[in-house]
């Protein structure tokens, strides 16, 4: 099974304990394969660089940098495909792009505009639960 996550989604399972991180550790126990893109590297490391992260990230007792690395160490990088405009957000076409470009079976996301696309070529969007329980029930 194929996973792109959703910025938003990773940021969670990063700094929180929740749902995310779980899906994120059954994932990897499970052999889920995890795809990601530069973009979505570069959204994620501006994202976590925003003021309103500091306190959570140095509680970490990591640097963004570093939260960045263990999560690209998890994931195979590709290059997004060229997508039509699907999602509410033309910001959202990357995203979509990365999971086309993946194959993935699951766009993951908590977006709730994204959400409303509900599937893409090959795969569909859904909630951190919903992928869950998928990959649990594997």
């Amino acid at each position: 099974m194929r996973l792109v996550l959703d910025t938003n989604v990773v940021v969670s399972a990063l700094l929180w304990d929740g749902v995310p991180r779980r899906l994120l550790r059954v994932g990897r126990a499970e052999d889920v394969a995890f795809c990601s893109s530069s973009p979505l590297i570069a959204e994620l490391t501006d994202v976590l660089s925003r003021p309103k992260f500091k306190k959570k990230i140095a509680a970490s007792l990591l640097t963004v940098d570093q939260l960045v690395d263990l999560y690209v160490e998890l994931v195979a990088l590709v290059r997004p495909a060229p997508t039509s405009r699907l999602a509410p957000d033309p910001d959202d076409d990357v995203v979509i792009g990365t999971a086309l470009a993946a194959k993935a079976d699951y766009l993951v996301t908590g977006d709730k505009g994204l959400l409303s696309v509900e599937a893409y070529e090959g795969g569909r969007i859904v909630t951190v639960s919903e992928a869950l329980q998928v990959v649990i029930a594997g």
